[in-house]
């Protein structure tokens, strides 16, 4: 099938002309926000279609009501931050007791939560300890540190467009004979990428050997399945391969599950028996409070502890004042104790199966190239098929302008996607219906495309 641009640029002026006239309130807001850097709180929040965000004016479970009271589906999550849905009861009973009845935010003293959580971690994930943070990018941050540490190495390996964070080591793409080559847009890097990263291909483990054979990589990091290029799967054998390579290279394994503990109650890790020495999770464990982790290996913690130049308790690196408050570990253990349940996964994987089924009926029915790959609750569309295996791969798949008009025609009436790529999540709140009515505008999109 053959994309006509110019139909295309018709329905792409419709739906932004569709837009404007319904986002009268927002278009207002952000032309007043004068005093803010980009218009918006935080940069990226001009990736919405449209030209502007929407206003937030409430979010409950799987619904958000923007500032002109247009309501919607909400299949974004907050990219995965609200994997438990908007404000749900039991996290804000918990930060409202924190908070309204016992006090205390920041005290820079701990309290029994975070050993209950840290136990629910190792429960889930099978590593016997953990330290917290308040984002998964700071959570990276120091495990690189501790791996550097512990290895004597210095140098990571990172995989083509992956994503964990803005972590200064992992905007790599590949560049010709396996070179490291700094990801288009990074802003203000430190040093050159290569001084700091080797690069493979996900699904291919001859380059990831040929990265690991120079012997200074200290760490493996990535994703049991890419996530923020496009839903990237590994192939059968693919994350025993990496595990075997490492450890024959003296190489530590860091799993993030920050996105892809979609897949189930303990993530990939659990479901598929995955053997990290590191792994990291945040976001969707704190319930939308700023939350992070990471868990560490007895060999590792063994290893760390015992080097005589660190200082984990003050200078090392490792660590903010903020990260483990009081209120954070609340929200986790009310979080992962009452809302994102083995019942819960299982209700949403059920959903994105039948997501993933809908969007596939459609593409069969028009005849249309395109691909769709789910993980556990979440699934996500690309311009290309077979899918993709690897982040080069995915990001040659990118088509701006269809990204556009999908989003633009979903939301335009009352369906929100994650507005970085095509990612659809599952919350617990989110039912059949939501599911059906994505199908429905999906197909209304495709057949006026096509």
């Amino acid at each position: 099938m053959l994309i006509d641009r110019s139909k295309l640029g018709a329905l792409l002026e419709r739906e932004q002309a569709l837009h404007e006239s319904r986002t009268l309130q927002s278009r207002e807001l952000y032309s007043q926000a004068d005093n803010l850097f980009g218009r918006v709180p935080m940069t990226w929040m001009n990736k919405w279609s449209g030209g502007y965000p929407l206003y937030l004016k409430s979010a409950r479970g799987n619904r958000i009501i923007d500032v002109d009271n247009n309501e919607y589906v909400d299949f974004s999550l907050g990219d995965t931050g609200a994997m438990a849905g908007h404000s749900p009861d039991a996290t804000v009973d918990s930060v409202y007791n924190r908070i309204g009845v016992e006090g205390g935010i920041t005290t820079m003293m701990p309290n029994a939560d975070a050993q209950w959580v840290a136990a629910e971690l190792t429960s889930r994930f099978g590593l016997p300890l953990w330290s917290f943070s308040l984002t998964a990018t700071d959570a990276n941050r120091w495990a690189l540190r501790i791996a550097r540490q512990v290895t004597g190495k210095d140098k990571v390996l990172a995989f083509s467009y992956c994503y964990h964070g803005a972590v200064d080591e992992t905007l790599v793409r590949s560049g010709p004979s396996d070179e490291a080559v700094l990801r288009e847009g990074n802003v203000g890097p430190a040093v050159p990428i290569k001084e700091t990263t080797r690069v493979a291909e996900f699904n291919d483990l001859d380059s990831v050997e040929r990265a690991l054979k120079h012997d200074d990589v200290a760490i493996v990091i990535t994703e049991p399945a890419l996530t923020n290029i496009g839903i990237v799967l590994p192939e059968p054998g693919f994350m025993e391969g990496l595990r075997e390579l490492c450890t024959q290279y003296g190489a530590l394994l860091l799993i993030d599950e920050t996105h892809t503990i979609s897949a189930g109650w303990g993530g990939c890790t659990k479901a598929w028996n995955l053997e990290p020495d590191i792994l990291v999770i945040g976001k969707s464990i704190g319930g939308g409070i700023p939350s992070g982790a990471y868990g560490l290996t007895q060999q590792v913690a063994d290893a760390i502890n015992a080097a005589e130049d660190s200082d984990l308790v003050d200078v090392g690196g490792v660590g903010g004042t903020l990260a483990g408050n009081v209120l954070s570990t609340a929200a986790m253990r009310a979080t992962l104790d009452q809302v994102l349940t083995p019942e819960a996964f299982d209700h949403m994987i059920a959903l994105a199966t039948s997501f993933r089924e809908g969007v596939e009926s459609v593409l069969e029915r028009y005849k249309v190239p395109w691909s769709i790959a789910q993980l556990g609750a979440r699934a996500e569309y690309r311009f290309v098929s077979p899918a993709p295996r690897s982040g080069t791969e995915s990001a040659a798949a990118h088509d701006a302008d269809i990204e556009e008009y999908l989003h633009l025609y979903m939301s335009n009436r009352g369906l929100l996607l994650t507005p970085f790529h095509n990612m659809a999540l599952m919350c617990p709140t989110t039912s059949s219906a939501d599911v059906v009515l994505h199908t429905m505008l999906f197909d209304a999109a495709v057949s006026e495309l096509v």
